[in-house]
């Protein structure tokens, strides 16, 4: 039973540490601060909670684990309500997401 919660904790740090690492990767080469903000957005709700799970298992049932628990709930409540914050601020402020794509294989705007 170890060896299965072992090998489940690794995957969730695993894949938490990806959506981290995309998530930085795509924060610093997306074009616009839109895109930006969403990349920003992902990796806290997706990689962090991941990790913070993957920690959970490897400490077992003690107060460890309860603390994560703790930090994962502020993290999944106060995540999107600054990312909503901060994208309503641009938006107020004046700056406008584009809203004519072109799409690079064709001359055509969609």
């Amino acid at each position: 039973m170890q060896d299965i919660l072992n090998i489940l904790s690794y995957v969730f740090l695993v894949s938490g540490t990806f959506f981290v690492v995309v998530g930085a990767i795509g924060t610093v080469r997306f074009p616009d601060f839109w895109a930006r903000l969403h990349a920003a957005s992902v990796t806290e709700s997706g990689g962090v909670i991941l990790i913070l799970a993957g920690l959970c298992l490897q400490a077992g049932w003690t107060l460890v684990t309860v603390k994560l628990i703790i930090i994962g709930l502020f993290l999944f409540i106060t995540g999107p309500t600054s990312t909503h914050a901060i994208a309503n601020a641009a938006l107020v402020s004046g700056l406008r997401p584009d809203t004519i794509v072109k799409n690079p294989t064709s001359d055509k705007v969609n």
